[in-house]
């Protein structure tokens, strides 16, 4: 019985911390396709100087909690990851608000996309930092490990992690 008290509990969590940030899929309000930014392949031009596209949701996985490793993210999306180059684009040509729970970012012809604090996967299972830091995956490999762009409520930067650390995946198209 206490078991399922427990299940209950974290479906509830989960189910309002989906609410209470727009939907699950991270979709931002660019949700009409053409009109609203969004490609019929699921990309927003932001109006970058690089003409760099950006998918409008996370990429999920057959694990059910949407956390790769870098050999994982390498390995199923390849170059579709975004560049170290094009998340340091990303942070100074738009702009950035924070939404409770994640990012709003607004690109110079008025297009957005919404990043998630969906927080870590440590390397033991455990899911740390969900609404207040977001990681996420880039191509740029660091020697043995990978380069990742990491938010809170006041600052972003890249860094790098250990293969084995779970961070999310948002792809770009060129």
């Amino acid at each position: 019985m206490k078991k399922y008290f427990k299940f209950l509990g974290i479906a509830f969590m989960a189910t309002a911390f989906c609410m209470g940030f727009a939907s699950c899929g991270d979709k931002d309000d660019n949700s009409t396709s053409g009109a609203g930014g969004i490609t019929p392949s699921g990309y927003v031009d932001l109006g970058l100087p690089s003409g760099t596209k950006w998918k409008a949701e996370n990429e999920t996985n057959s694990n059910e909690d949407n956390y790769y490793t870098y050999e994982e993210a390498i390995a199923a999306f390849g170059k579709k990851l975004p560049t170290k180059e094009q998340f340091m684009e990303l942070r100074n040509e738009c702009d950035w608000t924070w939404a409770g729970m994640g990012y709003k970012i607004v690109g110079s012809n008025g297009k957005s996309i919404t990043l998630p604090a969906a927080g870590v996967r440590d390397p033991g299972g455990s899911i740390d930092l969900v609404g207040s830091t977001g990681f996420y995956w880039s191509s740029s490999p660091n020697g043995s490990i990978g380069w990742y762009f990491q938010f809170g409520s006041g600052d972003m930067d890249m860094g790098d992690y250990a293969h084995c650390i779970g961070l999310t995946v948002r792809l770009v198209q060129n």
